[in-house]
């Protein structure tokens, strides 16, 4: 396991480093920790060198000082990526990843030489939604919504078949810590991207599970069409988190994608 402090906080990442090749970066979703990502890389293999990290609030990583912005986050991982002395990269977000990767772009957009944008949007919910969800969780924790965040989160296909990892997820949700998860929730609910979505220059991807009962593909192709020159890919038989439900086709993509950007530092 690996630890670090970024300004006072603790964060847990996983850090392989690929001689000759960019890096990935992996930003996670919203109740989850960075192990949704195993699939993924494994099937990248040693064609990109990857960093995954447990957000503050989440997995191992130490709570902070509560509420987040997105920004918060953002600070977290671009303190990341300095002390690792990265200084090319492509970024995988998903969920509330896709906000954090937007706003690290906004910051350091010569730090970034491309963008995944996965299931997520320039602006998630609405305040109504997102007090509505802080509410249940203060009252009754996480387990009061694990069950509807699940049918968001995987297909009635996955439901049906894949019962020992829905399990599996689903501890993973309702064991997150609970004031980090409102506290990521309350940035959610702050949080509107939308100009600098419209000012993303590099090369991006966006990415929607077809079943996504979260993020559905209209709202993430919205987000495609804010960002001139964007690609809008959709995942068929995926919800909200195809990193673990559709991961050779997300790896697929990101392969691609890879392939296809300028050489890097």
């Amino acid at each position: 396991m690996q630890f670090t402090d970024i300004d006072g906080v603790t964060l847990h990442f996983a850090h392989r480093p690929v001689a000759g090749r960019r890096h990935l970066v992996f930003i996670n979703a919203l109740g989850t920790d960075f192990r949704i990502w195993n699939a993924v890389t494994e099937v990248l293999g040693d064609d990109v060198s990857t960093l995954v990290y447990d957000k503050r609030g989440h997995g191992l990583s130490d709570l902070g000082t509560t509420p987040y912005s997105i920004e918060d986050h953002v600070d977290d991982l671009a303190g990341l990526i300095d002390r690792l002395g990265i200084e090319d990269v492509a970024l995988c977000g998903l969920s509330v990843g896709g906000l954090v990767a937007q706003g690290l772009y906004a910051r350091r957009p010569e730090l970034v030489s491309g963008l995944v944008l996965c299931d997520t949007a320039h602006k998630i919910g609405t305040q109504e939604s997102w007090n509505a969800r802080i509410a249940t969780v203060k009252k009754d924790g996480i387990e009061a919504i694990a069950d509807a965040v699940m049918k968001a989160w995987f297909t009635p296909g996955f439901h049906a078949q894949r019962t020992n990892e829905l399990a599996g997820c689903r501890n993973m949700l309702v064991r997150q810590n609970v004031d980090g998860y409102i506290a990521t929730c309350v940035a959610l609910r702050e949080a509107d991207y939308t100009g600098v979505a419209a000012s993303i220059a590099a090369p991006t991807l966006c990415v929607a599970g077809d079943q996504d009962g979260s993020t559905p593909p209209d709202l993430v192709r919205s987000l495609a069409d804010l960002i001139a020159g964007s690609r809008f890919e959709v995942i068929a038989d995926a919800g909200h988190i195809p990193c673990i439900e559709r991961p050779e086709a997300l790896a697929a993509l990101l392969h691609a994608f890879l392939a296809d950007l300028p050489a890097g530092n």
